[in-house]
């Protein structure tokens, strides 16, 4: 077993002292693992040393009374080993199988799900824009809790062809995450400015610069120094709100969901690849978001009951071609699905047939 590191001024703490003690033993040193149930995950060691995981859904925004709740548990129930994943699920380490059961129970009965393991759909990730972000265009946080509770069974049953990664963000600048499906906010209007604020709390140079697009420059209106935005340069994205709160950005019309497929970090079979947009203008529309979750659903019934064993979304729209796809998903297929970014060469459909 590797001694503990020294600590120092920065960086990750050490992991040893937090590890399960069958861990640090074994480590690196496991011969295979097994899945006993959704939520249960059983590693054994060459040694012939044995562990048990039992993995529980939580709401990622965490307050301390719920952070106590976990860990008494684990103390009762557990060994009082626990690790969070980086999806905010807390994972409980056992070395007795006759603690897994009523560690379930417990969970359970305080109200967590257990699951989120092998081809279940993952708990949805996601950005905590009206906590600590400055260009927050939707509650990332509200769109999770509400598809979620739509797909809780998702998460508890392992019955998905493989895993499914959901991501939802506050915008599409900041935290624009891959996902085999990702939910986003998209500003589809110039943002609003105020001018008799703009001199007052804006650095107008600084303004200026955020744009990618060059679509701001200053201007004087009413004889007082403000900003002018050339409408038909501006996409829309909001990174000139940050820094200039008068320009005002989120709309409660014109901010709408959109919805992208097919993006995956994983080289286990193929080559990692960038999600497409296939849905966008869904409403906005809290506290249910009932527009963007039923075209979530229709995709991931359209997925369980089309794709092979183990192939991933974008596997399977690969195998299906997109035409497909969206008559599967019940989605149209408009001009704007049309790859013309022209930064990309590579995958620019430069010729008089849409290639897919």
């Amino acid at each position: 077993m590797a001694e503990m590191r020294e600590p120092i001024e920065s960086g990750c703490p050490d992991p040893w002292q937090y590890m399960h003690p069958v861990m640090r033993k074994n480590f690196g040193m496991w011969k295979y693992h097994e899945h006993p149930r959704p939520g249960v995950l059983l590693h054994v060691a060459y040694s012939g040393d044995k562990i048990w995981t039992v993995k529980a859904g939580t709401q990622r925004i965490l307050d301390v009374f719920t952070l106590r709740k976990l860990c008494d548990i684990g103390d009762e129930f557990a060994d009082g080993y626990v690790h969070f994943t980086i999806r905010s699920n807390i994972e409980y380490l056992v070395s007795d199988e006759a603690k897994v059961q009523p560690l379930i129970d417990a969970l359970e009965g305080a109200g967590f799900v257990v699951g989120g393991t092998q081809n279940s759909v993952a708990m949805i990730s996601h950005t905590q824009g009206w906590l600590h972000c400055d260009i927050p265009g939707t509650d990332a946080s509200g769109v999770v809790k509400s598809m979620m509770d739509e797909l809780i069974d998702e998460f508890r049953n392992a019955t998905m062809p493989n895993r499914v990664h959901i991501t939802t963000s506050c915008c599409q600048i900041n935290c624009g995450g891959q996902g085999d499906i990702a939910i986003n906010i998209q500003h589809t209007k110039p943002p609003k400015i105020n001018h008799d604020l703009v001199a007052n709390v804006c650095e107008r140079p600084s303004v200026v610069a955020r744009c990618p697009v060059a679509a701001i420059r200053p201007a004087m209106v009413n004889g007082k120094p403000s900003l002018e935005v050339d409408e038909r340069k501006c996409i829309c994205c909001g990174a000139c709100y940050p820094p200039c709160p008068p320009m005002q950005i989120n709309d409660a019309e014109h901010s709408k969901l959109a919805i992208w497929v097919g993006g995956n970090h994983s080289n286990a079979r193929g080559k990692p690849t960038f999600q497409k947009l296939v849905a966008a203008g869904i409403p906005n529309n809290p506290p249910r978001w009932p527009e963007a979750t039923a075209i979530v659903k229709r995709i991931l019934k359209a997925y369980k009951e089309g794709a092979k064993d183990w192939e991933r979304i974008n596997e399977w729209i690969e195998r299906i071609g997109w035409p497909r796809f969206f008559e599967e998903v019940e989605l149209p297929f408009t001009k704007y699905h049309i790859d013309t970014w022209r930064g990309a060469r590579a995958s620019f459909n430069s010729s008089s047939y849409i290639r897919f």
